[in-house]
């Protein structure tokens, strides 16, 4: 793919893009159904993913199955089986070196989540790249959230960056439609517990951010990407 701009600005989503969070969530969740000698729905997980109320849909299957007060308990152990699986994932492949190569030529890079800020902010600090990104937009800042593209606008107002001048990376359907919405390239990379085939609506879906190239705003040759 070749674009008419050079990025001046990378935009990163956070759980399951920077860091596979996304796996350890729905580790947590597996692990408090067959608590209860349930299997979770991967339909409810697909449903779930890049939400910010996404945890809710799971906690209401939950109680609508065990009751409200036993689901209420369990969700409260699965927040923490969630923090001590996170807290142990590295970096996805990529990710450091599309940051250094951002800073190398002088491209801000910005976070653009759904998330909390301070989840986002913790776990940038724990992987040491807190310092790489100019701005971190997350949910704590806009009424609406992904899919809509309020973050993505703000994230670009606030890097004074035009959206033909941007290039995004989502590893979800939703993180992908709220990035065109706003008039931003897109481009996939899905995480270990995502469905490559729901992100046909990016630009291209790359193996991993390893195939990106920045010096050529392009991809490279090994392992070609789905456009």
């Amino acid at each position: 793919m070749t674009a008419a701009v050079r990025p001046r600005a990378v935009l990163l989503d956070f759980d399951g893009l920077i860091c596979d969070t996304e796996s350890a969530g729905h580790r947590a969740w597996r692990e408090i159904y067959a608590a209860c000698g349930l299997r979770f729905p991967e339909s409810l997980w697909h449903s779930m993913v890049g939400r910010a109320d996404g945890e809710r849909l799971a906690a209401d299957d939950l109680a609508a199955r065990v009751g409200g007060t036993r689901a209420a308990t369990l969700v409260a152990d699965r927040k923490e089986r969630k923090r001590q699986l996170c807290d142990s994932q590295p970096l996805r492949p990529g990710v450091r070196e599309l940051l250094d190569a951002a800073r190398a030529r002088g491209v801000q890079a910005a976070v653009v989540s759904s998330a909390p800020h301070a989840w986002v902010a913790h776990h940038l600090q724990r992987l040491g790249v807190r310092d790489r990104f100019a701005a971190l937009v997350t949910g704590d800042l806009a009424a609406r959230h992904k899919p809509h593209p309020d973050l993505y606008e703000l994230a670009l107002r606030v890097l004074d960056c035009a959206p033909a001048h941007a290039v995004a990376f989502e590893d979800s359907a939703i993180g992908v439609r709220a990035a065109r919405a706003a008039g931003v390239r897109c481009l996939a990379v899905p995480n270990a517990v995502g469905d490559a085939a729901e992100l046909g609506h990016a630009d291209a879906v790359l193996p991993s951010l390893t195939h990106y190239d920045l010096a050529a705003d392009g991809f490279r040759t090994e392992g070609t990407p789905v456009v």
